[in-house]
């Protein structure tokens, strides 16, 4: 069996997309141990990927240059107002799409063209090439932005036709592929006659070097409550700043034995250190490759925090959500009512309305206090993200005539 994927992002920090790629493609390997994998990495910049690492046959890096023309700049300041299409968009995908077409294609049982980020470059390259009819698209966001829960967007006749685009891409394709909420929602937004099927997030360790620990930060209490990633898209950490001081006003205990680590992009880092600059059990760090992230949250935090995407609802599976399952650990996870992550954790007390203060005070409060008396592994997201899940998913996929 021979396996070709597409990918955007392979890099091993700075990104939760690099690392689900990553390590899809080792879960691939893992699945179908005996197939041929060849990547077809397209990146938009030179950086050390580590791509010795990944357990795959082949490997053809490309460095796209993007730059934009100048005469496509000045054109497209009247195109897109009079026609709703963004000629620097299109130069991007053509140029994605001229790297696609050179692809000996046929000579594949099974081709996945993985996107990454908002963009969707590899996707929309695709359009009207024939390695499209045979090709599952992956999707990790809704395109466009507009439909992002959480977004600020508003919605254009631009909005609408990048929707009309990427109708037509998904209905070239052999199938789609998402997550479970996302699959519903875009099988429903693009009108697709064709199933899209559900395949989460994964997370390997084995492709990936964690010899970098020089960041770290010096754990000082007995418990550690840490948040490591983006606010975005209605993803609220100040209420849940809130509620922990709230509990460090009514318990001692909690000030004397806990702390509270952020290591957080998206934000204004000024004003969220200036609001709580008096509390020093909340501290706000720089962020750090993923080699030193991930072993302050596997090993020196009791219970790692998920931000889901609000405060309506969260169609998308949050990357670090396979990571933070490997290694049994409770989490603590804010949540619209219809979210990803209410589908995956069935224990309502590793979950909490996302704009309910009390709520999140009440269950900080429960799971602070039973990891002060034991540190035995729980399993918030119960077989989800094992090895056979993966499998049997996966297989569905590629039934598909």
């Amino acid at each position: 069996m021979k396996f070709l994927i597409i990918e955007q992002d392979l890099r091993v920090s700075g990104t939760s997309q690099g690392i689900i790629s990553r390590s899809f493609l080792s879960k691939l390997r893992m699945a179908k141990p005996h197939s041929i994998i060849d990547v077809v990495y397209l990146k938009q910049y030179a950086s050390d990927d580590q791509l010795e690492l990944l357990p795959v046959n082949s490997i053809q890096e490309h460095i796209l240059d993007l730059k934009i023309p100048f005469t496509v700049k000045w054109f497209n300041k009247i195109y897109w107002r009079l026609f709703h299409v963004s000629l620097k968009e299109q130069y991007i995908h053509k140029t994605y799409g001229s790297y696609i077409a050179k692809i000996d294609f046929e000579q594949y049982d099974h081709i996945f063209i993985r996107s990454a980020g908002l963009e969707h470059e590899t996707i929309l390259g695709s359009k009207d090439l024939p390695i499209l009819k045979r090709a599952v698209l992956t999707f990790h966001e809704p395109y466009p932005v507009f439909w992002c829960a959480g977004t600020q967007n508003s919605l254009s006749n631009l909005e609408l036709f990048r929707l009309k685009k990427m109708q037509e891409v998904v209905s070239q394709a052999k199938c789609g592929m998402a997550n479970a909420l996302l699959s519903e929602d875009l099988s429903y937004l693009y009108g697709s006659k064709k199933k899209f099927y559900v395949l989460p997030h994964q997370y390997s360790k084995d492709i990936f070097d964690f010899t970098d620990t020089s960041q770290v930060f010096n754990k000082e209490k007995k418990i550690t409550i840490s948040y490591h990633g983006a606010i975005q898209f209605g993803r609220d950490v100040m209420i849940l700043l809130d509620a922990y001081r709230a509990l460090l006003e009514t318990n001692s205990k909690f000030k004397d034995e806990t702390e509270f680590i952020l290591r957080v992009k998206g934000i204004n880092i000024k004003f969220l250190k200036e609001r709580y600059a008096a509390i020093p059990n909340i501290i706000i760090l720089d962020t750090v490759n993923f080699s030193n992230s991930a072993f302050e949250q596997i090993h020196l935090t009791d219970i790692n925090v998920i931000l889901e995407n609000g405060p309506l609802y969260c169609n998308i599976l949050v990357g670090k959500a396979p990571f933070l399952a490997s290694f049994n650990k409770p989490v603590f996870s804010l949540s619209p009512e219809r979210s990803e992550m209410r589908r995956i954790i069935k224990d309502e007390q590793f979950i909490a309305q996302c704009n309910d203060k009390e709520e999140i005070k009440e269950k900080l409060e429960n799971l602070i206090i039973n990891r002060m008396v034991t540190d035995e592994p729980v399993y918030p997201f119960g077989d989800y993200f094992t090895d056979e899940n993966f499998t049997k998913l996966l297989d569905k996929v590629l039934n598909v005539q």
